[in-house]
């Protein structure tokens, strides 16, 4: 997509960043990466909306942090998926898809 790049609203960075500790746990910025690089560069998640929607999740008990290191032996938080998280993410994904599937069917009306 060039060097555009979608603006994400919190309630869909929240259900990415579950769905990308639900493959391996991860640092923030390790999240960030990974949202881009799945996303085939075409959303970016910005470090002022990523740390307090990781706050929110483990506030909330669906993720929880462990200290860490990242690659370069940096002390990190690593954030893991919790089993309340896992339930969390699969409403949110039901969720989504119901409101996608509504979205495409206003979209494609003749």
């Amino acid at each position: 997509m060039g060097d555009e790049r979608t603006e994400l609203l919190q309630g869909t960075l929240e259900l990415l960043i579950l769905k990308t500790l639900a493959m391996a746990p991860e640092h923030g910025w390790g999240i960030a990466q990974r949202i881009q690089q799945n996303s085939r560069d075409a959303l970016s998640v910005n470090q002022g909306s990523l740390y307090p929607a990781l706050q929110r999740l483990e506030r909330d008990g669906a993720v929880v942090g462990k200290p860490g290191l990242a690659a370069n032996n940096r002390r990190v938080n690593v954030y893991h998926l919790t089993p309340a998280g896992r339930r969390l993410l699969a409403r949110q994904v039901e969720n989504w898809n119901r409101f996608a599937d509504a979205v495409g069917l206003i979209l494609n009306m003749a």
